[in-house]
């Protein structure tokens, strides 16, 4: 995200600085978990085989959940005073999540693929929980240990299918 950040005026008690790191942080998990939403919507509606329509639910359910943490993390940008960026656009532009091949739709693939994605996800949220710490903003150190703990629980899930 290399836009300049705008920040507007915020009674959320963050320092300046912090509150401009926080903002791009965010802005950076949004993106990526717009992307993540728009990834696993094209393995629910493209999945087929075995065990089709358990890993089809599956896919909605785990969608569902991440587009919480989309509107969950756009707040958090604009309660501190930012900008969601939060468009189709922005998220390809900025996202760091590897594209969902066409070809991932056997549902073993399909599984991999996904699976795949929400431990590079989990993985950056886990380190943005030790950003905000540093940070002083709880709030949202808190807001990524809430999806992380969310999307480990759709790692496990997956992985059992994949056992």
């Amino acid at each position: 995200m290399s836009k300049k950040i705008q920040v507007s005026m915020s009674h959320v008690e963050i320092d300046g600085d912090a509150r401009v790191q926080m903002i791009e942080l965010l802005n950076q998990h949004l993106a990526d978990a717009f992307d993540l939403y728009s990834q696993v919507k094209q393995a629910h509606w493209n999945v087929t085989g075995m065990n089709f329509i358990a890993v089809h639910e599956l896919f909605d359910k785990i969608a569902h959940e991440v587009l919480e943490a989309v509107d969950d993390i756009a707040e958090r940008v604009t309660a501190l005073g930012g900008v969601a960026q939060g468009t189709a656009r922005m998220a390809a532009a900025n996202s760091r999540l590897p594209e969902f091949s066409d070809e991932a739709i056997q549902s073993e693939a399909a599984i991999k693929a996904v699976v795949e994605r929400l431990g590079q996800f989990a993985t950056s949220a886990r380190t943005a929980i030790d950003t905000a710490d540093e940070a002083g903003d709880m709030a949202t150190s808190d807001l990524f240990t809430e999806i992380v703990r969310e999307v480990d629980k759709y790692i496990y899930f997956l992985d059992a299918h994949l056992r």
